[in-house]
């Protein structure tokens, strides 16, 4: 059996913000790595921070294909909003997946687009930006889940240093 791994394709993001916010739900979500094609991430990146230093953790890679930098086992998840695509509350994630997504400011291409296993979209009236849609994404992926992770030890261990507040039963 293999086992589960989660990696994020980005398509030529522009923005480092948006890579940022990917960033740090990958860490907050459980994946495992993220890569991205194109130039204008690498020209705007040294204007963007890390504030939970994630990338320490998790890898950020450049790649010339986020086809062949899957890992040969995952199914490849395209999430774009194209007729003909599953709507993610009926989507079932597979263990080993590796989910891209396209640009801010484009589409994927049809070529991409057909060698996904799958092609999902988010329900939404209009376009999500890159890293909200991430964000949905990998929360769907972890709420659909049989992990067991959640309760009071995970908000202890996830929450700011500043808070303290708790629900009086």
């Amino acid at each position: 059996m293999n086992k589960t791994k989660v990696t994020i394709g980005l398509t030529n993001p522009k923005s480092p913000s948006n890579v940022g916010s990917v960033m740090r739900a990958a860490g907050c979500f459980g994946a495992d790595e993220v890569y991205y094609t194109g130039k204008r991430y690498d020209i705007a990146a040294k204007f963007s921070t890390d504030t939970q230093n994630i990338s320490d953790k998790i890898l950020l890679e450049g790649v010339e294909s986020l086809i062949d930098c899957a890992d040969p086992h995952a199914k490849i998840i395209c999430v774009e909003l194209v007729e003909g695509a599953t709507c993610l509350p009926d989507f079932q994630h597979p263990p080993n997946a590796h989910y891209i997504f396209g640009p801010e400011d484009g589409n994927l291409s049809q070529d991409i687009i057909d060698q996904a296993d799958e092609v999902v979209y988010l329900p939404t009236v209009g376009c999500l930006n890159l890293a909200a849609t991430v964000n949905v994404v990998l929360y769907d992926r972890v709420a659909k889940s049989d992990l067991s992770f959640a309760g009071d030890e995970l908000i202890r261990a996830s929450r700011d240093v500043n808070n303290r507040a708790r629900v009086k039963r």
